[in-house]
């Protein structure tokens, strides 16, 4: 318990899996929190202070799963080995911190999920805004960045989805990072910019860091230096596969703050069915590491012209080859190779990773031979990349078993032949039998005892047995082991000698093997660079291969960036929606220029007014990250942003109406949008009164369309905006058609020229299931509501409808009011008090 007490005084908030043989135990609130998280029994061990302490523990051939099941639940664990040999220690078995696993250091196999990234983030803050460093410990990538202000950070945090976050331990933080998942607060002086400084020149044994690109940003050093510092205290090692950090500009890429990302939903939903995502039609990777770069394109689209049209071109390349199909085959023999050198970095990978490497290896010349004859710089590059590994892939062949055992401990794992050293051992111990048979023959021939016989027990070891009736005729050289009821156990000086050999033959092999294993990683890690470089090109391989399987099988075409600006989109189809649904998807066109920056749809509920605006965002975005996209013909402009202000819902947490988000969000896109944004407002006003919704929904139209110039699809209900739509204004009208039939309402889902001419809100709600009294009585207060319409036309700047005016929030003043003001309570007697009242009441 001295022992524990003192790992626990290092590592006080964390859980701390203590080693004792076979179980990692937990000990007082630690092992009670372990129980209630984990469902595992709590008991006792001993006494302190008269107390029993609580006790609750793991097993240790198991206990990754319980480590995988803590870290999801945002815990970390302090992991406490025996680091001293128990056969040869004296009293207590040394016992040490070897490690601590926090959400974002994770690089366990069994504790990550295959195809997403799991980050740690830290963050630092100063006059220039926000420094970011983020790292994926489990596939070694290093980057970092500064943001201007709350907004730009808030966007990074949506994008990154950080399993961890770094903050100084300081007060005032936005509530985008005091939400975040993970927290983490340091003291501050770790996120000083000189020392940080003088930690990443030391940490990357450079003399500056202008070949980085984080000489000049001060905040972005800090985060970086207070990253790596926790990376080193909770791995307690050095991390040689961190061998670079690069640096990440937002003006590389086309932004998206986290509602646009949570509106267009990219790879979640509300209700969690990833499948009816952009992500979850789109990924048809076939490597993990496949997978999760096409998640981080799918988040950060680039605006890089050049990179793009290399994408297409290679996307193209292989479908007019068709090799897609024999790339993606054999990439089904590749492992997560990414991750299986972050662990070979981090001497924690295992002998199966190190066959799947092998494997992985041995592939390479049949991926190059594939790509050789391909005509796209973008390909034949990545083919470079991929490199000659037929000396690492021949020294893993001769080193590692075809089938190697999970754990290296358990032995089995380096192959016949590859130690000299090793196979004796090895022979040692799986010839013991034969030697043992022919001791046999010839201890009963030498004896003349036919029943003489050599066997071995784990507490005595080997033996020659006698029976009690022949025992008188042992030779003399037998020396007395062990008396049995009816035989006598002898050893002799040429089986003690076998003896001490053979047994310590397993224990030595073992021990061989670890020091031959060790030198496997050593050999690995002399080339990790290069193979870093190989897996990160079979990736977007993958990815690429991917988009031309995805062009094939869902009739998507190749875009066409150019430098002019503008949009024009023809027959665009919504990707998710049209995977999904069974029945036909109605194509629709788009095309913005310089006459045309904004269009006014109209048109019923249900009619597809979100689905057409999501489908030409989701358009854009796909071309910018080097994907075919759903349409006949795609030709877009420079685009820097996409922003969206879709549907409703608040925020309680925040103590956000769902009117307040709409009109943040709206704010947010004023501020930022520019003539080179795509913009969807959908529904802008509904949240509040018929005047302040359609003064507001009026007002920010003017303002998108007459100064911020953005491409605008605004999406509304007050039909009073379509009138917007003059020439010269750069604002034209669309609508979604309906046609009723009978008692039915059919959705033609076709996008017209002009406004809609009606709502069709009554044969929606008639749709949804109301009660046939309240559409009978709704049906009612319609026809009154337009005849007073028709009586009273309305102007742009009238209300719709000749409903009651509002209630303000003060009221107006009255001689009540007046009255009451004037009266002083504490002049007042109690009679006086009455007589006041009856005064107020007269002249309500």
């Amino acid at each position: 318990m001295k022992q524990y007490f003192a790992a626990k005084a290092e590592y006080p908030d964390v859980l701390l899996f203590f080693r004792m043989g076979d179980f990692y135990e937990l000990f007082y609130d630690d092992a009670r929190k372990a129980a209630r998280l984990l469902d595992i029994t709590l008991t006792q061990r001993g006494q302190s202070a008269g107390q029993p302490i609580p006790m609750a523990g793991v097993p240790v051939h198991a206990y990754e799963s319980y480590l995988a099941r803590l870290v999801a639940l945002g815990e970390s664990v302090a992991i406490c080995e025996q680091i001293g040999d128990p056969a040869t220690s004296k009293g207590l078995v040394e016992r040490k911190v070897v490690r601590v696993v926090t959400p974002g250091t994770v690089t366990d196999d069994a504790l990550l999920d295959e195809r997403r990234d799991t980050l740690l983030l830290a963050i630092s803050r100063g006059k220039a805004g926000f420094g970011l460093a983020w790292a994926d410990l489990a596939s070694g990538r290093l980057r970092a960045s500064q943001v201007p202000g709350e907004d730009a950070l808030d966007a990074e945090l949506a994008r990154l989805q950080p399993a961890e976050v770094l903050i100084p331990d300081e007060e005032g933080w936005p509530a985008c990072v005091q939400e975040a998942r993970g927290l983490r607060r340091r003291a501050p002086w770790l996120f000083d910019p000189e020392s940080g400084r003088r930690q990443l020149l030391q940490f990357f044994g450079v003399h500056d860091l202008t070949g980085f690109g984080l000489d000049d940003k001060p905040l972005a050093i800090a985060a970086s230096a207070a990253l790596l510092g926790y990376v080193e205290e909770t791995q307690k090692q050095r991390l040689p596969h961190l061998r670079s950090i690069a640096v990440e500009s937002g003006e590389d890429a086309i932004a998206m703050n986290a509602a646009t990302r949570r509106h267009l939903e990219l790879d979640s939903r509300i209700d969690g069915d990833t499948r009816a995502t952009l992500l979850g039609v789109l990924d048809s990777t076939v490597t993990p590491m496949g997978g999760r770069l096409l998640r981080r394109w799918l988040h950060r689209p680039l605006r890089d012209r050049q990179v793009l049209r290399e994408r297409h071109h290679a996307v193209q390349t292989l479908l007019d080859s068709g090799i897609d199909a024999d790339l993606r085959e054999t990439f089904r023999a590749l492992g997560d190779m990414e991750r299986i050198l972050a662990r070979v970095a981090l001497r924690s990978a295992r002998p199966r990773d190190l066959s799947t490497l092998r494997d992985g290896l041995t592939l390479l010349p049949r991926i190059r031979a594939l790509l050789a004859p391909l005509d796209s710089p973008r390909l034949q590059t990545l083919a470079a990349e991929l490199g000659e590994h037929a000396d690492t892939a021949a020294y893993l062949q001769a080193a590692i078993v075809p089938q190697p055992p999970l754990l290296a401990r358990d032995g089995g794992v380096i192959a016949d032949g590859f130690d000299a050293e090793l196979d004796e051992l090895r022979r040692l111990s799986t010839h013991a039998d034969q030697f043992l048979v022919a001791l046999e023959a010839r201890e009963r021939e030498a004896t003349g005892i036919p029943t003489l016989k050599v066997g071995y027990n784990r507490v005595h070891g080997y033996y020659i047995e006698i029976s009690k009736a022949q025992s008188d005729k042992a030779p003399v050289h037998y020396t007395r082991r062990q008396t049995l009821t009816g035989a006598e156990r002898y050893i002799t000086e040429e089986l003690k000698a076998f003896e001490d050999k053979v047994l310590s033959a397993r224990e030595r092999s073992l021990a061989r093997e670890k020091l031959l294993y060790d030198g496997v990683l050593d050999r690995l890690n002399q080339v990790l660079e290069p193979l870093r470089r190989c897996a990160q090109a079979l990736a977007e391989l993958d990815v690429l291969a991917c988009f031309a399987e995805r062009a094939r099988t869902l009739d998507w075409n190749c875009p066409e960036l150019r430098e002019q600006p503008g949009i024009q989109i023809e027959r665009g189809r919504h990707p998710v929606v049209e995977t999904l649904r069974e029945a036909p998807f109605e194509p629709n066109d788009l095309v913005f220029d310089d006459q045309t920056r904004m269009y006014i749809i109209t048109g019923p509920n249900m009619g597809g007014k979100s689905t057409y605006m999501r489908q030409n965002a989701l358009i854009v975005l796909l071309a910018h990250i080097g994907s075919f996209v759903p349409a006949a013909r795609a030709v877009i402009g420079p685009i820097d942003r996409i922003l969206t202000r879709i549907g409703a819902g608040d925020d309680l947490a925040r103590g956000q109406s769902t009117f307040m988000v709409e009109m943040s969000e709206t704010a947010y896109i004023l501020h930022h949008a520019s003539e080179q944004s795509l913009v969807l407002m959908d529904e802008i006003g509904r949240g509040t009164s018929t005047y302040d919704g359609l003064a507001l929904a009026d007002a920010v139209a003017r303002q998108l369309a007459g100064v911020n110039r953005s491409y605008t699809l605004f999406a509304t209900h007050y039909f009073e905006l379509t009138a917007l739509a003059q020439p010269g204004s750069g604002i034209a009208n669309l609508h979604l058609d309906a046609v009723e039939h009978g008692d039915a309402l059919v959705f033609m889902h076709a996008v017209r020229p002009g406004p809609a001419n009606r709502s069709f809100g009554l044969q929606v709600a008639a749709l949804a299931g109301l009660p046939r009294d309240v559409l009978k009585q709704a049906r009612t207060r319609l026809a009154e509501l337009e005849a007073r319409a028709q009586d009273t036309p309305v102007a742009m700047n009238a209300p719709a409808l000749d409903a009651p005016q509002q209630i303000g929030l003060f009221p107006p003043p009255s001689a009540a009011l007046e009255a009451l003001a004037a009266l002083d309570p504490d002049e007042l007697t109690p009679r006086q008090a009455l007589e006041a009242l009856y005064r107020l009441k007269a002249l309500c």
